[in-house]
Order: structure tokens, then C-alpha cells, then sequence
């Protein structure tokens, strides 16, 4: 199962949220008699029962020479493991799909198209080149439309978009970062970044989520799997399932508001869970390099 590179014409990612979103059932009016200013269900993460509904998780993922040996090796295998987890996430209303942004001297797609979750499989990557991130968050950027890979009939839920990388950018990230941050699906997607090995630059990676609480950072190949793990099934779940904001005027918030709430809550569960990991005597990827 080989890479294909997508050439499809650039289309106009610059939506109104409105049109993209389903923001009817994501924000709720209070009761006359309740005074909170925010009012969250018992469950703050319930679904709710109504048509089916479309969840993509992105994966941008480095594969530049740096990459090579140890930290590609770990990667596929983790990645491997992931997916039957992540088949588990989401309620019977929710179709999980899959795409797959490899980024070093090019930029490739895994699939052509976003894969469900049931049919996906995950093809072994390699390690070669520089590092494009700033062409990968364009080609993002350009895909990452109605018109495009969130072309489901169905309701659609924000994206999850998951950043691995283990060095500093070889182009202009900011110039792509500038122009992925226009995108309304970026705007209201749940954004985590994992940092590998020595050379990761954190603040870069917290410019691309928003939060440094949503950055995390792996010096071996434990920790590699732990945080993948932790960031990639946590964000499928809060992003796979509607949460209610209102105040206690009886007005309806803005659907800001929502996806805001839900960004917070996974840089919150994010930190708790990497808090509780150790990764013993594992060996960190730069020793002997």
C-alpha cells in the first residue's frame, strides 16, 4: 500500500464556520431557574441521539531524515497499535475517519482520501529529507474543506489535527501557518502537538495548537507511545461528542464558545494524563547520535 500524492486544484478553505459546523445541537439555552453563567450537561461530553455525524482526525506527521531509525521505527509501530484503540472511540452516531499529512522534502498523503476507521490501514513510513511544515500546513489548509476531504452528507463535528514533528522547520511555517489559520476547520478543530527527541521546538508546536497545554514532548520511544496514545485517543473522544454552553439569561452563546471550552478541556485531561506516566529506564532516542 503505497503514498499517493494528491494534486487536486486548490480549493477556497475560508468558509463561514456556519456553513461547515453543526452548531444547532453544540449550544443549548438555560432553564428560567438556573443561575450558573456556564451551564454544562451532567455528562459535559454527551452525545447526542441524532443522525449520524462525521469525526476526521488528522495525523501530520514529520518524515524528514531526522526521523530516520529509532523514532520512524517506534512511530509505525505505536501508529499500528493506535488504530484498533481508536476504533473504539465515539458513539454509534459517530463515523470516524482517518487522513494521514507526512511531511519532509515533499508533502504526501497516505490516501488519497480520508479512510473510516473500520477500513483503515496503517502503511509503514520512511524517513528521508528535510523538513516541509510550513508546505504541510498549506496542503492542509487546501484540503481541509467541504469542497474537499469534509465532504460527508453527514453533520460533521470539528476536526481532530495531531502534530508530530522532531525538529525546526526547513521552509516558512509561518507564511503556512498564516494561511491555515484562516481556515475555519482549523479555527474550531481540536489542535495537540507532540514534540520527538532533542531538537523539537515546543514553541513552534504551541503556536500551531493555541496552548502549550496541548504540547507534549517525547525524548524516547516509552514515552513516544504513551503520548501518542494519550493525545491521539483523548482528543477522539472529547471531539467525537457534543458539549452544551449556556447562560443564565436564556441566550445562546456563541459556538466560540463551545469549541473553545472543548480545546480547554483537552490541554486539561492532556497534562493529568502525562503527568501520571514514567517511562523507566527506557533509552532516549539522541543518545550516541
Amino acid at each position: 500500500m503505497s503514498n499517493e500524492r494528491v494534486t487536486e486544484p486548490e480549493v477556497n478553505a475560508n468558509a463561514n464556520p456556519l456553513d461547515d459546523f453543526d452548531t444547532k445541537e453544540t449550544v443549548s439555552t438555560a432553564p428560567e431557574s438556573d443561575n450558573s453563567i456556564l451551564d454544562f450537561d451532567d455528562d459535559p461530553l454527551s452525545a447526542t441521539s441524532v443522525s449520524k455525524k462525521s469525526l476526521v482526525i488528522f495525523f501530520l506527521i514529520d518524515t524528514s531524515g531526522s526521523m530516520k531509525g529509532k523514532k520512524m521505527g517506534e512511530l509505525n509501530t505505536v501508529m499500528e497499535e493506535l488504530i484498533p484503540e481508536i476504533r473504539r472511540v465515539g458513539e454509534a452516531d459517530t463515523e470516524v475517519k482517518v487522513a494521514v499529512l507526512t511531511f519532509s522534502t515533499e508533502v504526501r498523503w497516505m490516501y488519497s482520501n480520508p479512510i473510516p476507521i473500520e477500513d483503515f490501514e496503517w502503511a509503514r513510513l520512511r524517513a528521508s529529507g528535510v523538513t516541509s511544515m510550513g508546505a504541510a500546513f498549506k496542503e492542509l489548509n487546501h484540503r481541509m474543506s467541504r469542497n474537499s476531504f469534509l465532504n460527508s452528507p453527514s453533520l460533521s463535528f470539528a476536526p481532530v489535527i495531531f502534530l508530530m514533528t522532531d525538529g525546526y522547520p526547513s521552509d516558512d511555517y509561518k507564511e503556512g501557518l498564516r494561511e491555515l489559520q484562516t481556515n475555519s476547520w482549523y479555527k474550531f478543530g481540536l489542535k495537540a502537538a507532540l514534540g520527538i527527541g532533542q531538537e523539537a521546538n515546543d514553541n513552534i508546536l504551541a503556536e500551531f495548537t493555541g496552548s502549550k497545554d496541548t504540547v507534549v514532548h517525547a525524548y524516547s520511544g516509552g514515552q513516544l507511545a504513551q503520548m501518542i496514545k494519550i493525545i491521539a485517543v483523548t482528543s477522539s473522544q472529547i471531539g467525537s461528542k457534543s458539549m452544551t454552553l449556556s447562560d443564565d439569561t436564556s441566550h445562546e452563546l456563541a459556538e466560540e464558545d463551545v469549541f473553545a471550552a472543548k480545546q480547554k478541556l483537552l490541554g486539561q485531561q492532556i497534562q493529568e494524563l502525562v503527568s501520571t506516566q514514567t517511562d523507566g529506564d527506557d533509552v532516549p532516542f539522541d543518545t550516541g547520535w
